[in-house]
């Protein structure tokens, strides 16, 4: 009987002898890496990419039955992720569901920064999919693997259930709102990929949140060229950053909006920092209601999206698709603005 070796296909034993350790330190690297050296677990991974070996973790789990766990495959690293309080909420909603339905959830960020390459490593039943364009190679991974998923913010995909907000409502709501007060020098912190999304006609929901922002321009005879756009990552800090610059020249504008809460709380640091009154000099608004957009000082003026029910629903979706029941159909919730403090006419 040929062994996996003759089919082609290399094994464990292939990369324990390329990278000079035993089967056990590869078997180590993928699933305990605690009980190997960084170093070590670097240069396996790194021999594995190279020879192009992947444990089909999930496959043999599946073989086996079920593994009564969701993933949840996450866009950025980790660390990065859940420095966004918006993924606290999001994942409350898909915990509440797993804690009914009893499963476990496993978050899987990007493995040597691919989340294509993370995807044979979690043992998992299904996928929530979080952010990533239907175009990608990840959902044709899933596809070809047959693992049921859920799409969280992205376009509709054939086959599998997906769920998003009224992006672009939402962003022409708050957009018309800082018109109607009497902004016309309005600036907007986005996320630096989004603007080459536009150009290309892609719809993640940053690109729908700026083509809401378009919507309302071009009611008061206003274009996006007309607006000064801020790319920046979303962190507060990031906020900070590029709201500072924002405030550079001889212009600065009357308004920002940011197209996520926690970048609207780093543009108000750094215009608290700068001495500029906020909103009497310059108005500051969000997009998500998150928690502390209530008690942030001054409360903040933002888009109302249902982040915890839009959790709920993906898990609710997922496992009904794990179980083979009926499919549920794409899914738009919708938003609202929410007028506090942090918006007035311009001075």
């Amino acid at each position: 009987m040929p062994s996996r070796r003759a089919s082609g296909k290399p094994t464990s034993s292939d990369v324990a002898a390329a990278a000079g350790v035993s089967r056990s330190a590869v078997s180590f690297a993928f699933n305990n890496p605690q009980r190997i050296s960084a170093a070590t677990r670097e240069r396996i991974l790194g021999v594995a990419e190279r020879l192009g070996y992947t444990p089909d973790t999930l496959g043999r789990m599946l073989q086996a039955g079920t593994t009564n766990s969701i993933g949840v495959l996450l866009p950025q690293r980790l660390a990065r992720t859940l420095e966004n309080p918006y993924y606290a909420r999001f994942l409350m909603g898909v915990g509440q569901v797993c804690d009914q339905e009893g499963y476990t959830l496993l978050l899987t960020p990007p493995l040597r920064e691919s989340v294509l390459k993370a995807i044979p490593y979690a043992a998992v039943d299904g996928f929530i999919v979080c952010g990533l364009e239907t175009d990608r190679g990840e959902v044709a991974e899933l596809d070809r693997r047959g693992i049921p998923f859920v799409l969280i913010d992205s376009d509709r995909h054939e086959g599998a259930p997906s769920v998003e907000v009224d992006d672009r409502g939402g962003a022409r709501d708050v957009a018309r709102h800082l018109l109607e007060l009497g902004h016309r020098r309005l600036a907007v912190l986005s996320i630096g990929p989004e603007r080459e999304a536009v150009a290309h006609g892609s719809y993640g929901p940053l690109a729908r949140r700026l083509a809401g922002i378009a919507d309302a321009l071009a009611e008061v005879g206003m274009a996006m060229a007309d607006v000064r756009l801020a790319e920046a990552p979303v962190t507060r800090s990031d906020g900070y950053r590029a709201a500072r610059e924002l405030m550079t020249g001889d212009t600065p504008p009357t308004a920002i909006m940011a197209l996520s809460d926690v970048l609207a709380y780093g543009a108000v640091d750094a215009l608290q920092e700068l001495a500029i009154d906020v909103p009497g000099e310059v108005s500051v608004t969000g997009f998500d209601d998150l928690a502390e957009s209530a008690w942030f000082r001054p409360r903040l003026t933002t888009v109302r999206q249902p982040i915890v029910t839009k959790g709920r629903m993906a898990a609710d979706f997922l496992i009904s698709a794990i179980r083979g029941e009926a499919q549920h159909p794409h899914q738009t919730l919708g938003t609202s603005l929410i007028v506090r403090d942090s918006t007035a006419k311009p001075a």
